[in-house]
């Protein structure tokens, strides 16, 4: 799978568990296994540098998606984060020219 798409999963999939089952640690549990498993494929192709740049954006997209959720809606804050984080784990998960 590809790192953008694992970001995405984790995020949006993160946030649907949680509302589903109301229980927010279980919404955490999946974010927290799609992000570990985007950074570890970041790391494999690019190195760990990128893989790390990659473990805080997503991290910070978790986090920022929360006092933006009391501006846009919650979905909102979700789809937004969501497509900044891709749009980073695109650029950072490609393979160095040589």
């Amino acid at each position: 799978m590809s790192v953008p798409a694992l970001t995405s999963a984790g995020l949006i999939c993160g946030y649907a568990v949680a509302r589903a089952t109301k229980h927010r640690y279980l919404g955490g549990v999946v974010a927290a296994g799609a992000g570990l498993g985007a950074v570890e494929t970041c790391r494999r192709r690019t190195g760990t540098g990128r893989a790390a740049t990659l473990g805080v954006t997503y991290a910070a997209a978790l986090a920022g998606s929360h006092p933006l959720a009391k501006k846009l809606g919650a979905w909102p804050s979700v789809f937004a984060v969501t497509a900044g984080t891709a749009a980073v784990a695109q650029l950072l998960s490609r393979r160095p020219r040589r």
